[in-house]
């Protein structure tokens, strides 16, 4: 194997056979996340626990969304992706963000 091989099989593909390599991210900056994650959850046991009415969900799957960013951004790599990766997760976001909508216009019309 020559110098390029190992490199080229060690990093990463965007599917069209080009290959790509990202530094890693430091475990300080790993770390930082996972506090802002700790603290977002913090955040979301709080709210819990405080009475804002209808504004409780809407809170709630605010912080699940920012949660979820954080993870899919930078545990799952999704930040270096190409933009048909990219486009693929938003698109299923999207579609998950409609039906959430359509469940709470149905139970709002329910009650």
């Amino acid at each position: 194997m020559t110098g390029t091989d190992s490199d080229t099989s060690a990093s990463m593909y965007t599917g069209t056979g080009e290959a790509h390599a990202h530094a890693p991210l430091s475990y300080r900056f790993l770390t930082a996340v996972w506090v802002g994650l700790m603290v977002l959850t913090a955040v979301t046991v709080g709210v819990a626990r405080v009475d804002l009415g209808y504004f409780n969900v809407l809170v709630a799957l605010g912080v699940a969304s920012c949660k979820a960013l954080l993870v899919i951004f930078f545990f799952m790599h999704l930040k270096y992706e190409n933009l048909l990766i990219k486009g693929m997760v938003l698109t299923a976001f999207v579609i998950l963000a409609i039906a959430i909508g359509l469940t709470f216009v149905d139970i709002g019309y329910r009650y």
